[in-house]
């Protein structure tokens, strides 16, 4: 009985770690994507032009670079929402360009609310089952790379076939990612917040994304 006993107690810290972890991920990231809305709609409001592929990639590995570099820091704080307002601004221009489409608000807002209803289920049932997902990591590492990669060349070459495939891809492994990173803060796999967040704003901005993508192409209007 006093084994028992003690291994309640030194349990209990570390569960209580974890679900600080993960009131504090959910609520920073509320915060960036409310950031990021913020500075979509600014670029939008000014008509900022898309900064293209090479700055978009540059800008953001730049800025999670030092996210990572300092997240043990209130640095990591400043530079989470300078990428996610960077992804922002980068979003508001392609935003721009399917509300000029027939039907194209009806068009981002679906692809806003399918975003939303797939985080919030997946990221819900990872929370509530507590299944571990952790199995999922290789293959999602080697799948975003080859989407990514595939991505590439479909712009490059303009191939409008492969870039709704790897749109396809991408909707299926951000629905993966979700559930592998949410299941990682419930397991203590991941125990900083900051580069939680940034997991999860980067699944939900390319989950939104690639539904705007095929929601335009299928809609006849891409």
């Amino acid at each position: 009985m006093n084994r028992l006993s003690d291994t309640v107690i030194r349990s209990r810290p570390a569960v209580l770690g974890v679900n600080k972890v993960i009131r504090n991920t959910y609520i920073l990231l509320s915060m960036t994507l409310l950031f990021s809305a913020l500075t979509a709609g600014l670029s939008m409001a000014l008509n900022l032009p898309h900064p293209g592929m090479l700055l978009t990639l540059v800008g953001y590995f730049g800025l999670l670079f030092l996210t990572s570099k300092f997240r043990n820091s209130a640095m990591g704080l400043v530079f989470v929402f300078a990428l996610t307002g960077f992804m922002g601004l980068t979003l508001g221009p392609i935003i721009s360009m399917y509300l000029q489409l027939p039907h194209g608000s009806q068009l981002v807002m679906t692809a806003l609310g399918a975003t939303g209803l797939i985080f919030l289920s997946l990221s819900g049932y990872a929370l509530t089952s507590r299944k571990d997902f952790s199995f999922m990591g290789a293959f999602l590492m080697v799948g975003i790379l080859v989407a990514f990669l595939a991505g590439l060349a479909a712009v490059f070459f303009s191939m409008p076939g492969l870039s709704l495939a790897v749109a396809a891809m991408f909707v299926l492994l951000m629905s993966g990612l979700i559930l592998y990173e949410t299941s990682q803060l419930v397991h203590g796999g991941e125990t900083n917040y900051i580069m939680a967040t940034v997991g999860l704003y980067v699944s939900i901005y390319n989950l939104f994304l690639s539904l705007l993508q095929l929601l335009g192409a299928f809609s006849g209007d891409d």
